[in-house]
């Protein structure tokens, strides 16, 4: 058992110090979506950070073996505000996504991936040889994904559903489901799609795909997002046009710039070679992701920091593919840049969990529990 001390000790500097710069880019790029002011959004942004860095050295600390008898916990305490929100929700623009705590609008649809990738690190924390060609052993995980991903489909949220549902089978392929299943039921997925596009989207969600495929073909509706994000991309060349000198930004062209499209505002303004910087520190945090589930010495914080670490490379590569036109339009937030308390909370208790796998990679989890113990 380590003391706080020694747990403090393990901590890995560089990553930490990687969170804090890729967090003050995002900052400098919110103060400059603001025309140069620190409110509305880089000041909230800045408390909500702080928050969340007390939040990840808390969550580090804790003793692993604790985070996986709470796993299933905080799993059905994020299907019930999920149900909450599906009863009693904010809505905002068209979708009913948020539960309005008074002092910030809570996002139960983030909270929910990290509390999948925490009960599927549980279930798999049981795994026996032969366990992933069970189909009795797979079906309790297949329902813990299919059940959020609905209730998430009726809000409307068709990018955190296809991120649920990504992050979930990632978790099956890394404990060793076999490319037969996978096979499968791919070809099972494939032969729903007729059905999900013709009763499972709404209207604007296929107007979306259609504009992913020619955006010219509604540029002042459907298609505006894109073109202008676009625009505002090329337009920032090699070194980009200065801070605080995006014409997109600046002339009201580029639309939720503080929030989704936050990184078309920043390659206006710093060009490709500051998309590459910040693009390199991602890739650094995500390759210490690895490196700590590569080297934990236990099934869960193996998967927990797996998990984690997927969940963040779908951010960043969805958010990016969206706003280059490489993906459609599905409003995925970047972490540590896009404007939003949820994202940022539940980012940082990610980071938390992968630093607490790598203090606890040590430990011996020799109990395995199954769905039900508590």
């Amino acid at each position: 058992q380590k003391s706080i001390i020694e747990k403090i000790q393990l901590m890995n500097p560089f990553f930490i110090s990687l969170i804090f710069l890729v967090s003050c880019i995002g900052f400098v790029s919110l103060y400059s979506a603001a025309g140069g002011s620190i409110n509305p959004w880089a000041s909230k942004q800045i408390i909500r950070f702080i928050l969340g860095a007390i939040v990840m050295f808390t969550v580090a600390l804790f003793d692993i073996r604790t985070w996986l008898k709470l796993s299933y916990i905080a799993y059905f305490g994020a299907l019930f505000l999920l149900i909450v929100v599906e009863i009693a929700g904010d809505i905002g623009m068209g979708a009913q996504r948020w539960i309005d705590l008074g002092f910030m609008k809570l996002q139960p649809s983030e909270v929910m991936k990290l509390a999948l990738v925490m009960a599927l690190a549980r279930y798999f924390n049981a795994t026996e040889e032969g366990s992933m060609k069970s189909f009795k052993f797979l079906l309790p995980p297949a329902l813990m994904i299919l059940v959020p991903v609905l209730l998430v489909l009726r809000q409307p949220d068709l990018g955190t559903a296809l991120m649920l549902v990504g992050l979930g089978g990632v978790i099956f392929l890394l404990c060793g489901l076999s490319y037969k299943l996978l096979g499968f039921a791919s070809l099972l997925a494939c032969g729903t799609l007729p059905f999900i596009w013709n009763y499972g989207l709404k209207e604007y969600q296929r107007g979306r795909v259609l504009t992913f495929l020619n955006p010219e073909r509604d540029p002042l509706g459907a298609g505006y997002h894109i073109i202008q994000s676009k625009i505002a991309f090329g337009s920032g060349g090699l070194w980009g046009r200065g801070f605080l000198k995006g014409s997109q930004s600046y002339l009201n062209f580029l639309p939720e710039k503080q929030t989704d499209f936050i990184f078309t505002l920043f390659a206006e303004e710093w060009g490709f070679m500051g998309c590459c910087l910040v693009i390199f520190l991602y890739t650094l945090l995500l390759l210490y992701g690895i490196f700590v589930s590569i080297n934990c010495q236990n099934i869960y914080g193996k998967i927990l920091a797996m998990g984690v670490t997927v969940n963040l490379f779908l951010y960043i590569f969805i958010n990016i593919g969206m706003i280059t036109g490489i993906l459609p339009v599905v409003g995925v937030p970047l972490p540590l840049f896009s404007y939003g308390g949820t994202v940022m909370l539940t980012t940082m208790a990610g980071f938390g969990f992968i630093l607490n796998a790598s203090i606890h990679k040590d430990v011996k989890i020799s109990w395995k529990p199954k769905i039900g113990d508590f």
